[in-house]
């Protein structure tokens, strides 16, 4: 049986495409309408509470398509259609509304003045019920189904029906906020298909004992690079990388993490590789070291290394990475040893055996294509009634706030499309 009457716009999923979307169907929709917010967990709000190592990154001070990948059965143009919806200005104006100043940080990413993720929630929350929408905590979405002219949606406590429904669930990523890609079933069962899907902006594991995990807490500007088994370049990134006691970790490890990952897949041979000194190549490098063995023949290799390099990480890959010793001379490398320490420098293998899957991901790659999707509306080309958003779409982009970016964007576009009707 179902509890009361119908409401007139139902919203699957209280994280950051779910709340923009319960603010935006409230601030459209005809005065009287019933519009709900459903979400699984008791508090809500946990993936942008933990965002930003918990000071919550809401954007990023430019967002363009190329910040984006997957879009499977989509383009570079649709993307940008979406973004255009709802600027980054237009992000700032509507947090300042709020309450909540942003400041840029050096980086480009915007955070809250506060430096605390609690300040976006409430703000967000105060919007929901400033905007006449319910929230509706702990209840468990467990099916969906369709008929004519309603969703019935069945939850943890029991029965709602509603006119038009709005998924913004999420994808797999940190499950223990509530993401369990449960929003990829219910939209397969509603008509959609749903791409693979995988981690991604996720550490990457490096082989048992490597010894760059011998170097946890080092931090330095790389670029990485996806190479196939035929060593075709297929991605490159710069930016900081962490190494940890596991393996990889920050910006540019996990921003390259979704092409390692597809890479491997279709191709176990492929490499990631990493240059330490991203402005140079092997050649330039190589000119570099003859020029040093002629003004500094006597110093150490680790010594000269540490010019550019932290000094534990100059002090270990000579002897791991071209087995020579960290104080040889640099006059007595001869040109093999050369031109081998250039290679370690711009090209150096990183054995990745995995990543660290959905429970460390901050985002899930794949999901409901958006070629399924009117990017006008973000309304269901195969349901009438149905609008999605947010992560359960095959849309991630980059490590940095433009994820917040694509939920606010998608949840405003939903909840106002699904407010008209």
């Amino acid at each position: 049986m179902a509890n009361g009457s119908p409401h007139d716009i139902l919203i699957i999923g209280a994280g950051a495409a779910g709340l923009m979307a319960a603010i935006f169907a409230g601030r459209n929709a005809p005065p009287g309408s019933r519009i709900a917010l459903l979400d699984g967990a008791k508090r809500i709000g946990a993936k942008i509470l933990v965002s930003g190592g918990g000071r919550c990154n809401v954007t990023h001070d430019v967002v363009t398509p190329d910040d984006f990948a997957g879009y499977s059965g989509g383009s570079r143009n649709q993307i940008a259609k979406v973004l255009r919806t709802f600027s980054v200005s237009e992000t700032v104006a509507f947090f300042r509304e709020r309450g909540v100043e942003l400041k840029r940080e050096e980086t480009g990413k915007l955070f809250p003045v506060t430096d605390r993720a609690q300040t976006v929630l409430d703000a967000l929350l105060s919007a929901v019920r400033g905007a006449g929408a319910e929230i509706l905590i702990d209840h468990r979405v467990l099916a969906v189904n369709r008929d004519e002219e309603r969703f019935t949606v069945t939850s943890s406590r029991g029965e709602l029906i509603a006119k038009r429904l709005i998924l913004a669930t999420g994808g797999k990523s940190l499950p223990k906020t509530g993401s369990d890609g449960l929003g990829y079933e219910l939209a397969r069962s509603l008509g959609h298909s749903v791409t693979k899907t995988t981690p991604a902006l996720v550490p990457l594991v490096l082989e048992k004992d490597h010894w760059l995990t011998t170097l946890p807490g080092i931090t330095l500007e790389v670029e990485l690079a996806v190479a196939s088994g035929t060593g075709k370049v297929q991605h490159r990134q710069h930016g900081s990388m962490l190494l940890t006691h596991f393996g990889l970790s920050g910006p540019a490890a996990m921003d390259i993490s979704r092409y390692w990952i597809a890479a491997h897949a279709d191709d176990p041979a492929s490499a990631l590789l990493c240059n330490l000194l991203p402005d140079m190549n092997s050649e330039h490098v190589g000119r570099a070291l003859i020029n040093l063995t002629q003004k500094h023949g006597k110093a150490g290799v680790a010594d000269i290394l540490s010019d550019k390099l932290p000094k534990r990480l100059a002090e270990a890959l000579p002897s791991h990475a071209v087995q020579i010793d960290p104080a040889t001379p640099l006059a007595r490398l001869g040109k093999d040893k050369r031109r081998a320490l250039a290679h370690a420098l711009t090209a150096l293998p990183l054995p990745v055996v995995r990543d660290r899957g959905y429970l460390f991901a901050e985002v899930t790659a794949g999901g409901v294509p958006l070629s399924e999707l009117n990017l006008s509306t973000m309304a269901s080309r195969h349901c009438p009634g149905l609008y999605l958003c947010g992560e359960v779409l095959d849309a991630d982009g980059r490590i940095g706030g433009y994820n917040f970016q694509w939920a606010w964007c998608t949840g405003r576009l939903a909840g106002m499309s699904a407010a008209i009707g």
